[in-house]
């Protein structure tokens, strides 16, 4: 499913692989493997805390209530010869809890190097929090999986997410705010 914003059918961002060619007007497919190369993908920091093993391994206690957190960050890696080179974390926080105790926590930083070429620099921004992202979070998820698998426990199995609908929902001000200014200045 494809969400942008769309104001007098001018789309700021529409994901599955395409961003709007703004002096045309109109939508231009971009190939993924010209415009993305993934570097490198990486454990940047994996945490498994088992706090009451062995009593919380115990058969017969009822399910343990789940809360899950995940996050994005995004900074571009100075290079000499490489202009937009990025590295993109998930962050991923599992804490199993019954009644008052904590039964596990799982932390993850995933990490990954990108390029980008030949997409202006105003279009990264949802490159790296979007399509990245969608790109490493089944490798993420594997590796909570295993982590709660070797802790003791079923694996746990993180839902597939929808991050552009994350990006939308957090960044929707800021883009609606952008766009009336860009409006704003060329009605002057």
């Amino acid at each position: 499913m494809t969400r942008a914003i769309n104001r007098d059918n001018e789309k700021i961002y529409v994901g599955e692989n395409y961003i709007m060619a703004e002096e045309q007007n109109q939508d231009q497919p971009i190939n993924q493997q010209h415009f993305l190369n993934v570097l490198a993908q990486y454990v940047k920091d994996l945490s498994f805390e088992n706090t009451n093993a062995p009593d919380s391994l115990r058969a017969g206690q009822g399910q343990p209530e789940m809360d899950i957190k995940i996050g994005m960050d995004a900074r571009k890696i100075p290079h000499d010869k490489i202009p937009f080179l990025y590295e993109v974390v998930l962050n991923l926080n599992a804490t199993a809890t019954r009644g008052e105790k904590n039964v596990f926590i799982a932390e993850l930083q995933y990490g990954a190097t990108v390029e980008i070429k030949d997409v202006p620099e105003d279009k990264h921004h949802p490159i790296l929090l979007i399509e990245i992202p969608t790109i490493i979070f089944p490798f993420a998820r594997q590796i909570i999986s295993d982590v709660t698998m070797q802790g003791g426990y079923p694996p746990l199995m993180l839902n597939p997410i929808d991050f552009q609908s994350l990006y939308m929902d957090r960044y929707e001000d800021e883009i609606l705010k952008s766009l009336e200014e860009k409006e704003a200045e060329t009605e002057q």
